[in-house]
């Protein structure tokens, strides 16, 4: 059912600033705008957790707070147990704060306390149970660890360096890859006002990854560091070496359990393991160990943790194995195979988590990362019940446990085999793979509920590591297979079809997990929320992950076209004529000689004639600024920049660059909406301009446009009353032409009709030409221009002359990559963003949500 909504019953909601032409009143907007309106309320999209995260914790004290920061930059909050996420940034500042937290850190005396401390080295304060954060410094450098006295939320603690960087810190035999200027540990002793350094030994380069207080005396402290474990007698002023019966003294984790009623503490520390040659094979020192001694000395409780490499049959964990020992002994994998051909009986993997069930001393889980931080044994998490003495794989997901070639071993191990967990829209490429990747992190709640994060979904047991459930999103029915995130997104969202030939289908483009549409809520009954099933991706074989642009036949719409700029597919048009059901490439436009998980180019403004739909059209862009950074192919073998054109529905494209500048950069292109022979491009690159082409983009004319403009970023013209509108400015914030533009009159003249420093684009409503949105992003090249910003989505309701902020329960308010009005509704808008994947917007006051199903 369309709705129209009364544009002057808006008005009374509305913050309303009085538009003025000249520079006085864009600059009155940025410092009246600064707080979002409440005109529109925006709520998460589509999947949940989509991408890498190893950031995640649980509150001391309260099992149903959690936090949660994955590697897209948005941060978020669970205050009911994780049923729910919000984010956790401020909406009206500039979306750099809360950006990859390293630690989120409560007090155990006053739950509402707490810190956060990012990898940057930016240190917030919560008051609230971190609903809001305060920005309070800046650290020199990178940090790792932060902590609390358990016993005195006084005394707090800070470890700088990179240690939880499983991506790019790996262990070898001469030390890590990464190593940083610091020997200090830092402490305050005034709940967090002040802070001083603390050095940690005769050592340049310390890298602390895990600080522990007892909980039975605040002047005992261990640190787990890249240099060994250290301990303090007297608050940190000062540490000495603590390794009385470490073999390897490189701990990888720490963590401890308190029983408040006997007092007894106890602390387990996870060894680094280190390979050493013996014969023609190798043996390892590492494992597990536990203090009851304060950290004074330790004793091995590693029991059956190491395996036979010699019963696991799987070539995958073979050559994973052969990977780590090279890496390992600095060499390459065809030297270490040589020098070491038989497998060894009994082997450490390299576990990188411990965590301990506060409820239970005994009940101990180990983490690996086999994808980055060079593991190769399977299952996601290990346990032990028994205080270490047995160990057993207790998350157990893919093709190794499905086919069971090695139960025989497990079970004469006392393993439980078979797979015990479950996912959402991953579960068909978890099920086709052997276990590629390993766990990212590994927490436990105040209940003893167990979380953990298997290739890119968040998984809770809630039995003790029985079983296994994905917590990132709700399904509408049993098998379904149609999702309604919980709201921790770090899905980087791209462009979104919103007509599509079908008024309740909606086309959704993401990076890494593929094409989506919107899908009926059923019986499902929060009716605001919008469910998702995917179309292309993990649930086919081969399938793309990485959407750029998308197209609908506009005389059939069951036949798609979209491009794909990375992994499988990549440089391709693929085509579906059936709704999505299946998929075929019909045409090879780019291609470059590197691995598959680079990115290609990236495509944009995919179009279909409705005339002719066998003349199609999109742009290759050369200046990328609100796409996912690399890397990239930087020489590719097939294709190039600029416009293309096919006259056969696809299978063939030539690259129509006549009249651009020289080196443009073609970010958007624009059909005509009266005469589909018209086409505008927009170059972003610092010779920016407007082009026009009234043959099919066989040829172009540049555009008169102001001549402060420098960089046209999109290009937009509106289906009622033909008025053009363009966005602009640069990611140096040197343009003076910055901001949204409009024509009335084709082009002859134009007026600004929005003023911030870099716009990415600025659209109409279908239905009502009065509603207009501009999306403003943050300059990432200028500290100085981050100074008057504020980025964000933007609304007018009366044909651009007010404006109102609507960033309200936006993550990424700076990195939004699409956004506009719904095309049957005027109380409903949309966005993409960069790393928190899509949202809807209602206007305040509405009552029927989107799906009418």
């Amino acid at each position: 059912m369309k709705k129209s909504i009364s544009i002057l019953a808006f008005f009374a909601l509305c913050v309303l600033v009085h538009a003025q032409s000249d520079k006085k009143y864009f600059r009155k907007l940025q410092t009246q705008q600064q707080a979002s309106s409440n005109l529109v309320s925006w709520q998460q999209v589509g999947p949940g957790m989509a991408g890498y995260c190893e950031e995640f914790w649980c509150h001391p004290t309260n099992k149903d707070v959690m936090m949660i920061s994955p590697d897209m930059y948005n941060t978020c909050g669970s205050w009911d147990a994780g049923k729910t996420w919000h984010t956790i940034k401020d909406c009206d500042g500039i979306g750099k704060d809360l950006a990859r937290v390293r630690k989120f850190t409560f007090s155990h005396q006053n739950p509402a306390f707490g810190y956060a401390i990012t990898g940057t080295g930016m240190l917030y304060k919560t008051e609230d149970t971190g609903h809001t954060w305060e920005e309070i410094r800046k650290f020199k450098g990178r940090s790792a660890e932060l902590t609390v006295d358990p016993s005195n939320d006084n005394n707090w603690y800070i470890g700088p360096g990179d240690f939880w960087n499983v991506k790019a810190n790996w262990r070898h035999v001469n030390g890590q890859t990464r190593n940083f200027k610091n020997n200090v540990i830092y402490k305050s002793t005034d709940s967090g006002k002040t802070w001083k350094a603390s050095k940690v030994g005769n050592f340049e380069n310390l890298d602390v990854g895990r600080i522990i207080v007892d909980p039975t005396n605040g002047n005992n402290i261990l640190a787990a560091t890249s240099q060994g474990l250290f301990r303090s007698t007297d608050q940190g002023k000062t540490w000495q070496a603590s390794a009385k019966g470490l073999p390897v003294n490189r701990p990888r984790d720490m963590d401890y359990h308190y029983n408040t009623k006997s007092k007894e503490f106890t602390i387990y520390l996870l060894e680094q393991t280190a390979f050493q040659g013996e014969g023609k094979t190798v043996s390892t020192k590492g494992g597990l160990f536990k203090s009851t001694d304060h950290g004074k000395s330790w004793h091995n409780i590693s029991g059956n943790l190491a395996l036979d490499m010699n019963q696991i049959s799987s070539k995958a964990l073979h050559n994973k194995y052969w990977n780590s020992l090279a890496f390992w002994f600095q060499t390459d994998v065809k030297t270490i195979r040589k020098k070491y051909p038989q497998l060894p009986t009994k082997v450490f993997d390299v576990w990188h988590r411990i965590r301990v069930n506060p409820n239970d001393k005994n009940e101990i889980y180990l983490s690996h990362n086999s994808k980055h931080d060079k593991a190769f044994l399977p299952g996601g998490a290990w346990k032990s019940e028994d205080g270490g003495a047995t160990w057993i794989a207790a998350a157990r997901e893919g093709k190794y446990w499905i086919t069971g070639a090695d139960n025989a071993y497990w079970q004469s191990r006392n393993n439980p085999v078979g797979i015990n967990t479950t996912f959402a829209h991953l579960q068909p490429e978890i099920d086709r793979r052997e276990e590629v990747w390993g766990n990212r992190f590994l927490e436990i709640s105040a209940d003893g509920k167990i979380y953990i994060c298997l290739d890119q979904q968040v998984l809770e047991s809630a039995d003790g590591a029985k079983t296994w459930h994905q917590v990132d999103d709700n399904e509408t029915a049993p098998v379904s297979k149609q999702w309604v995130g919980r709201g921790d997104s770090n899905l980087p969202g791209r462009f979104m079809l919103l007509e599509t030939g079908k008024e309740d289908r909606y086309l959704l483009c993401s990076g890494e997990h593929g094409l989506w549409q919107t899908a009926p809520l059923g019986s499902y009954p929060d009716k605001m929320a919008v469910a998702v099933e995917q179309l292309e991706g993990q649930i086919h074989h081969g399938g793309s992950h990485s959407i750029s642009a998308i197209a609908v036949h506009p005389n059939n719409p069951d036949i798609i076209y979209f491009l794909s700029y990375r992994q499988e597919n990549r440089g391709k048009l693929r085509k579906s004529v059936d709704g999505g059901k299946t998929w075929e490439n019909i045409a090879t436009i780019f291609d470059a000689d590197v691995p598959m998980h680079q990115r290609l180019v990236f495509q944009n403004s995919l179009l279909i004639d409705p005339v002719n739909p066998d003349n199609m059209y999109f742009c290759a862009t050369k200046n990328t600024i609100s796409e996912v950074a690399g890397p990239y192919a930087k020489k590719l073998t097939k294709g190039d920049y600029g416009f293309y054109r096919s006259s056969d529905g696809g299978y063939n494209w030539e690259l129509s660059n006549t009249g651009f500048h020289d080196g443009v950069s073609i970010r958007r292109v624009f059909m005509d909406p009266k005469n589909s022979e018209v086409l505008y491009a927009a170059a972003n690159d610092e010779n920016g301009a407007l082009y026009k082409s009234e043959d099919k983009g066989i040829s172009w004319n540049a555009m008169q446009i102001p001549a402060e403009i420098q960089s046209v970023n999109s290009v937009y013209v509106d289906r009622n009353n033909q008025h053009i509108f363009i966005a602009c400015g640069n990611e140096k914030a040197t343009d003076l032409g910055a901001g949204a533009w409009r024509s009335k009159d084709g082009g002859k003249k134009w007026e600004k009709i929005f003023d911030l420093p870099f716009i990415w684009q600025c659209e109409t409503s279908p239905i009502n030409p009065n509603i207009i949105t501009v999306c403003a992003a943050l300059p990432p090249k200028t500290k100085e221009a981050s100074k008057k910003l504020n980025p964000g989505a933007y609304v007018s309701l009366d044909a651009g002359k007010t404006w109102n902020k609507i960033n309200n329960k936006l993550g990424q308010q700076d990195r939004i990559v699409d956004f506009k009005p719904d095309p049957y509704r005027e109380d409903i808008f949309w966005c993409s963003q960069k790393g928190s994947g899509w949202a809807i917007g209602y206007m305040k006051g509405t009552k029927e949500g989107w799906s009418k199903k």
